[in-house]
């Protein structure tokens, strides 16, 4: 397995002796899109801050490529990122004049690249406007651009889609995945839930500074229902082939998640073959807003029983 491009364990920050972010450890890979989702106030943007290098840690570690980023420093070079967004730029200047003076910062950027990246965020166009006069959206993409500069090997980004129209959240989108299938590893906030699942590896819930679950949404993107006129039997059957990696029943239905998501034409085939008519087959949509309240919720539930407990009511 490849070095993760982030690593933290059990990772903690106090400001004035108040908790913001509690024991946290996750891993983000390169090629992969790691999302912090939570409530206002979960920790998000303090995590940004700590794996960035912008912030110490109270305890616990943080490792950028396998190296600590306070002891060395260099290794931020490989890092592109927009943290506490909008990002901060000249208004005065215009948009290619801002990126022309973090190219300079950067060093080693050719100057096509400067218009690589304006082409590729969309903002060409205004690329001879002062910054000034640009919408909070065309600014998010603006830090973008910014941060894509280097190519980076590790994009990490704070709400880097708030306040853009939908055609602009879908730019993003569709440009983090894109680094993502170059071999970028990319880690952001975000409050896009819906969006997310679309193209997201894997999203870490928080709630409290702490991180509360973890979704892997690779697999539920894989993930399959088949309605059909004997479930026991379809399960038993499925269960058998490399190419399924779970199955479970749910009343008539049994929904499972395939290894090889080219084997989705098998599934018909087998089941004819002991006798298990098929009516319907589909993806099993994941709702990851529903999925999120209800463990926030949950969560919440026990964090107030815990301090009625040590209070000593209930």
């Amino acid at each position: 397995m490849s070095t993760p491009a982030i690593e933290t364990e059990n990772l903690s920050k106090l400001i004035r002796s108040k908790p913001i972010v509690r024991d946290l450890s996750f891993r983000v890979n390169p090629g992969e899109v790691y999302a912090l989702v939570g409530p206002n106030g979960a920790g998000k943007t303090t995590v940004i801050r700590l794996v960035a290098g912008l912030a110490f840690p109270s305890s616990g570690s943080v490792r950028m490529f396998g190296c600590d980023p306070f002891e060395k420093p260099e290794v931020r070079a490989r890092l592109g990122a927009v943290v506490e967004a909008p990002a901060a730029f000249y208004p005065y200047l215009t948009g290619r004049a801002n990126l022309e003076l973090h190219a300079r910062l950067a060093g080693s950027v050719p100057e096509k690249r400067i218009d690589e990246v304006l082409v590729l965020m969309e903002l060409g166009h205004a690329s001879d406007r002062r910054v000034g006069v640009y919408s909070l959206g065309m600014r998010q993409r603006l830090g973008v651009a910014a941060a894509l500069l280097t190519r980076p090997e590790l994009l990490i980004l704070d709400e880097p889609a708030s306040g853009m129209d939908p055609l602009s959240l879908h730019l993003v989108h569709h440009v983090l995945k894109r680094a993502a299938m170059e071999g970028t590893a990319v880690l952001l906030s975000t409050h896009h839930l819906d969006e997310v699942v679309a193209y997201c590896t894997r999203v870490a819930i928080m709630e409290d500074g702490a991180l509360i679950d973890e979704v892997n949404l690779l697999d539920r993107r894989e993930r399959y229902r088949a309605r059909v006129s004997d479930p026991h039997s379809a399960r038993a059957e499925l269960d058998i082939y490399p190419w399924i990696k779970h199955v479970t029943i749910r009343a008539d239905e049994v929904v499972f998640i395939l290894a090889e998501p080219e084997a989705l034409g098998r599934v018909a085939g087998v089941l004819s073959e002991v006798g298990v008519e098929l009516y319907e087959l589909a993806r099993d949509t994941f709702d990851l807003r529903a999925y999120y309240l209800e463990r926030v919720a949950a969560q919440r539930a026990e964090n107030v029983d815990a301090a009625l407990q040590a209070v000593g009511v209930g």
